[in-house]
């Protein structure tokens, strides 16, 4: 990056002189890291949308275009020509794998499958009511108590380990929290599975039949992983990274992402996308509920359509869609009144030039909640999937936070608004 060039600040009789850094793709950086020391101010941005945090090779989108890039490679070709498993090599190593490479990987992975047994007794201390994300949170922190040989963050191969480790058992995790919120047996991960098939056997199995997954759902499962891999410096991934920095262990960085996905803001998207379909309930009353989104003053807005960073169109969506209708035509709609309702409220929203004009159009969420609708998940196990699929990015950027030499711990600053300096008054004369 190149700091040939400055900005300048001009405030109170001062000029600083500011850097102006130049990324390989998006909008140059004005680096006010030296902004307090040379000029005694800082900077106010609720959100941090317009800041950035730190330098990444990982994940680069534009919104505006409706580009998403890992490595440099667009969603839509890794999604449609690659597999889960393959991108997890790429966000973590920074290139695609060579066939051997791509063998030795699956194999670590799958190897790493099984949790500790003791892991078990631990799932047994929740409520079987508890919601399957608050069990990932306190299963996944406990990882550092069971791998403990896989913590020192100062040690390259423990990192290398924690992470296979992590990106091997969560989809594990996950389907124990499913099994144990609906008083199943846990199913165990068996080798000869692929990873999203072994997820689906996870959760649908029971020990009295054996579940084998068609082919198409097994594939729509891994393209849901896919497109939630990574999303650079979102609300969780920036939880683990700013966790991460205080030299906190990597089990515990990702129970803290996973917390922070949990937000119905974050995470529980496509739930709400869901549970606003079977609000809905019949075809029949969706132009109600499309006038209500077009009016102002009505608090009512369509879930799953349009995104916060994409101002054009979801690059993820494109290719959702495709599984979604893959899915559907696979299971059939004409029994289920969500996945009808689904269907026309799409036709609809996409036909009507207000929601095209101000490209509202269906977003990822929308697409994976029919999905995972169709194959049979509850929306409770919306979030834990999604977190499962986002592990990986979570590792690759908190890997890429620990090596990186310029580093420090995270430490936002505040515009203080509250009381100036007084004295303590005694409880008698109050």
């Amino acid at each position: 990056m190149a700091e040939n060039r400055t900005a300048k600040l001009e405030f109170d009789g001062k000029t600083l002189e500011l850097p102006i850094l130049s990324p390989s793709l998006g909008p140059d950086v004005i680096d006010i890291s030296k902004l307090y020391a040379q000029g005694g101010v800082f900077t106010h941005d609720p959100g941090f949308t317009s800041t950035s945090a730190c330098e990444s090779t990982i994940t680069f989108i534009d919104g505006n275009k409706g580009e998403l890039l890992h490595r440099g490679y667009p969603i839509d070709q890794l999604a449609e020509k690659s597999h889960f498993l393959e991108v997890c090599y790429l966000l973590l190593y920074g290139e695609l794998p060579s066939v051997t490479e791509l063998e030795d990987f699956e194999l670590r992975v799958t190897r790493h499958t099984m949790v500790h047994e003791q892991m078990h007794n631990f799932f047994r201390g929740f409520r079987r009511d508890a919601h399957p994300m608050a069990t990932m949170v306190g299963v996944v922190g406990a990882m550092s108590a069971f791998y403990h040989d896989s913590t020192d963050i100062s040690d390259p191969w423990q990192r290398e380990v924690a992470s296979i480790r992590l990106i091997a058992k969560l989809p594990t995790i996950a389907a124990m929290a499913y099994k144990y919120s609906i008083g199943q047996p846990f199913v165990y991960p068996r080798n000869d599975c692929d990873y999203a098939t072994n997820f689906l056997r996870m959760c649908f199995a029971v020990p009295a039949e054996e579940y084998q997954p068609d082919p198409i759902l097994s594939r729509a499962m891994d393209r849901i992983f896919t497109l939630h891999a990574d999303h650079e410096q979102n609300a969780s991934t920036s939880t683990v990274r700013l966790a991460g920095s205080s030299g906190a262990n990597p089990f515990a960085c990702i129970a803290a992402g996973i917390a922070c996905l949990w937000g119905p803001a974050h995470g529980g998207a496509n739930q709400a996308c869901l549970e606003m379909l079977q609000e809905i309930g019949t075809p029949d009353r969706i132009p109600e509920y499309i006038a209500r989104a077009k009016d102002k003053d009505d608090p009512f807005r369509l879930m799953g359509f349009g995104h916060r960073v994409y101002k054009n169109f979801d690059p993820r969506a494109t290719v959702m869609k495709q599984s979604a209708d893959e899915v559907l035509d696979l299971l059939g709609i004409e029994d289920n009144p969500t996945l009808q309702v689904a269907k026309e409220l799409e036709r609809q929203a996409l036909d009507d030039p207000y929601f095209t004009e101000k490209k509202l159009f269906p977003n990822v969420d929308f697409y994976s909640g029919i999905i995972l609708e169709a194959i049979g998940f509850p929306t409770s196990m919306f979030t834990p999937i999604f977190a499962l699929s986002r592990t990986v990015g979570w590792v690759a950027q908190w890997k890429e936070m620990i090596g990186d030499p310029a580093g420090k711990i995270g430490r936002p600053r505040q515009l203080y608004t509250g009381a100036t300096l007084r004295d303590y008054v005694d409880i008698e004369n109050r």
